[in-house]
């Protein structure tokens, strides 16, 4: 189990676990596989060193019998003749228990050549018997020699083979790997989704319920229900934002760009709005909001204003988790040279700045939520800025600077000079 941030442990993640299994399942499938490759290459190169051997062999022990003096037999092998007075000579050196007088006897009653493998003494052999000019010659050759290579090859085979294991498990590694990480991506996103998707709909949900709770209490209470359009308007307002939040998830469910192209957002309008969309749930815990403007000149940007919205919602619903009853919330718009701010500051629990930047980070388990690092990727997509700054139980501040959408030019309209009509 491995520590997060804050030294709090960190539950192994399920999904992770998954891809470790998966990994390690297709690594020793692909292993297994190339290793009876291998295995399979050794068994045919083993026979058929085998049976070239022996074919070799044979065909070696043929010829000596045929045409190698039996005082000089070829190396490895020996020679045997039996003479018609039944007497019998062998090349020097040759083995006593040899040679095979049933073989011997056969070939000169003249059943033709014969080749076979003996075992006399604990030994075996590899024995051709054949007529030559009257007598009967017998080659043989001590199969230990060939036996020995067969060993020595079967041994490099075996070598081979574990050499062959070894580089298949890293072959099966580097494949499972590759084979996983589309599946890995692939859960990661659909995780993000489901984060973005629960963190999205929270804030406005809550919005919604929140003022419909109010409405229906109001109802209750005999209000006059001309009195209570704003709060229709205000509803019907948020049901429209809500569904401009479904439509953009929609479209990043299905892993797109939102395309939608910039225009003017007036920052000050976005700030308004969200404020008294707020305020419900702002006075149900005892804390005010209150939205000003500093210097002159309009606070327009230029982006997409359900984005923009929610960034001002997020930074909103972020300083109302973290304010207590009776605490203040102060949304501040500045512009300066081609620049718009949006500063919201609250007077609530804080933030220690050692830790800003990690707001933005998302699963940091820092108290502030996945809404921040959404903040960020949206502000990011604007060609903006974000930053934080605060103390811990002295409240937080987190500035927005965004590029102002550029005036439109005024033209003027061309006049014409009047020309008289010409006489007759």
């Amino acid at each position: 189990m491995s520590v997060g941030w804050f030294g709090r442990p960190r539950l192994p993640d399920p999904d992770h676990r998954l891809l470790v299994r998966a990994r390690r399942r297709i690594t020793v499938q692909v292993a297994g596989a190339i290793s009876v490759v291998l295995a399979l290459v050794g068994v045919l190169v083993w026979c058929a060193m085998g049976h070239s051997q022996g074919v070799a062999a044979e065909r070696d022990l043929a010829a000596a019998a045929q045409r190698s003096p039996v005082a000089y037999p070829p190396p490895c092998v020996w020679l045997y003749e039996l003479r018609a007075d039944g007497t019998v000579r062998a090349s020097p050196g040759a083995p006593a228990a040899l040679p095979v007088r049933v073989a011997l006897a056969r070939v000169a009653a003249g059943s033709g050549p014969q080749t076979a493998h003996v075992s006399v003494a604990g030994r075996d052999y590899l024995v051709h018997t054949r007529e030559r000019g009257g007598a009967t010659v017998q080659a043989a050759m001590d199969l230990r020699y060939l036996m020995a290579e067969q060993q020595r090859l079967l041994r490099t085979l075996v070598g081979a083979e574990i050499a062959g294991l070894l580089a298949a498990l890293l072959v099966g590694q580097v494949v499972s790997r590759r084979a996983i990480a589309p599946l890995g991506e692939a859960l990661a996103r659909q995780r993000r989704f489901a984060a973005d998707v629960s963190h999205e709909l929270r804030t406005p949900l809550t919005r919604l319920h929140t003022r419909a709770q109010l409405l229906s209490r109001r109802l209750r209470g005999d209000t006059d229900p001309i009195l209570l359009i704003d709060e229709v308007d205000q509803l019907a307002t948020g049901t429209r934002q809500l569904g401009e939040v479904v439509e953009d998830l929609l479209r990043s469910a299905q892993f797109k760009q939102l395309r939608r192209p910039f225009g003017p957002v007036d920052l000050a309008v976005l700030a308004a709005e969200l404020a008294v969309a707020e305020d419900v749930r702002a006075a149900d815990q005892g804390v005010s909001i209150e939205v000003r403007c500093d210097g002159p000149g309009d606070h327009v940007v230029r982006g997409v204003e359900s984005a923009l919205r929610r960034v001002v919602s997020a930074l909103l619903d972020n300083a109302l988790g973290h304010t207590g009853p009776g605490g203040h919330i102060w949304v501040t718009l500045s512009s300066g040279p081609g620049t718009v701010g949006l500063t919201v500051r609250d007077d609530g629990a804080g933030l220690d700045p050692e830790h800003a930047e990690r707001l933005f980070t998302r699963f940091e388990g820092t108290g502030f939520g996945l809404g921040l690092a959404l903040v960020r990727e949206v502000v990011d997509g604007h060609n903006g800025t974000i930053t934080a700054d605060g103390r811990p139980g002295d409240g937080a501040e987190f500035t927005v600077r965004l590029p102002a959408h550029p005036p439109v030019p005024i033209v003027e309209p061309a006049y014409q000079r009047y020309q008289p009509p010409l006489p007759g």
